[in-house]
């Protein structure tokens, strides 16, 4: 299940780099609800999208564009396997644009949350078609597993919220002898936090009352630390891949620890079933690696935006509507020299 955004987070004016200076990292963003409408035009008709696609029909065995826009309109399938596989082929395919297009040469890539699958293959630790089958294995392992486990948890994002008035509701929770967990810091009083769905509502009134902001709520959950059943058994699933080291360092979205080996990259691909993601020790080891501009590959309404984002690096958000762009002036030039 997903709710509506409530509000977004607030960024400030974003940094600009020196060209001559600059040095890149390719980001990819985490999931989050995305529409058909906003990138099936790109899917069907880009050359990198549509190369992609055919890999992954061949890998799943059906149509992945054809599910995808058959269940846009149907908000229990926005984390289907499917619409899962849809993201990363559009993840990819708009990297792919991007350095051919943009000329651009990233030093490093990123993933936060499901963004690091995207991640991994840039970085050429999985083929892109392993990757496809490794997304539709695991998704389908997490269904199996939040069927008979923790049925009732979700994920809730919560903005200005700062981290005292968090522990304070948190506290609450803990006093009424209630679950929860941490699954994310992405900026200065902006959390996930892992909850049961009974207690959402009473949790959301009272982030309302001490000063923050909701935004959507996320099932199937994530990065809970209560998850480590479902950690195992995805390391089951993911034994049966080989992980390669990557040709571009990695940063870790747990920590931030920038991985050059095949043995971090497959802990990191772990660590995300039970640990929280912490975009701030992401963007610290970018800085510290020097890098002064980040490209957001994908459709992203979150990590490109947040202050810990713009206020260090410049942000080139390379989604959809910017790849058809450059298609669309060529097509008018042609008529105005005719």
């Amino acid at each position: 299940m997903t709710e509506q955004q409530t509000t977004e987070p607030q960024a400030t004016e974003p940094r600009t780099s020196d060209p001559e200076t600059s040095r890149t990292a390719m980001v990819f963003p985490g999931m989050g609800p995305f529409r058909f409408t906003d990138v099936g035009e790109f899917l069907l008709t880009n050359p990198h999208a549509r190369r992609r696609l055919a890999i992954a029909d061949e890998v799943v065995g059906y149509s992945v564009f054809d599910r995808y826009r058959q269940s846009d309109a149907d908000e229990e399938a926005q984390y289907t396997a499917h619409t899962q596989i849809a993201f990363l082929t559009v993840c990819l395919s708009l990297a792919d644009w991007a350095e051919e297009t943009l000329g651009e040469r990233p030093e490093l890539c990123a993933g936060p949350s499901f963004g690091q699958r995207a991640a991994v293959t840039y970085a050429g630790s999985l083929p892109f078609e392993e990757t496809v089958r490794l997304t539709a294995e695991l998704a389908r392992c997490e269904e199996e597993y939040f069927r008979q486990e923790h049925r009732e948890a979700v994920t809730h994002c919560v903005i200005h919220t700062p981290e005292e008035r968090l522990q304070e509701a948190l506290a609450e929770l803990d006093a009424e002898g209630e679950w929860h967990d941490v699954s994310g810091y992405i900026d200065q009083g902006f959390y996930l936090v892992s909850l049961r769905e009974p207690v959402l509502d009473r949790f959301k009134k009272r982030i309302g009352e001490l000063g923050g902001y909701n935004m959507y709520t996320m099932w199937p959950p994530v990065h809970a630390p209560a998850f480590g059943a479902l950690r195992r058994k995805a390391e089951e699933v993911l034994g049966t891949f080989e992980v390669a080291d990557p040709k571009l360092p990695v940063v870790a979205d747990q920590n931030g620890e920038l991985l050059t080996g095949a043995d971090g990259v497959r802990t990191m691909l772990l660590d995300t079933f039970d640990r929280p993601i912490r975009w701030p020790d992401m963007v610290e080891t970018m800085r510290e690696q020097g890098i002064t501009k980040v490209c957001i590959a994908g459709p992203d309404n979150l990590f490109g935006r947040v202050n810990r984002t713009v206020d260090n690096f410049e942000v080139v958000a390379i989604d959809a509507r910017k790849a058809m762009r450059p298609r669309v002036r060529q097509r008018s030039a042609r008529r105005a020299r005719r």
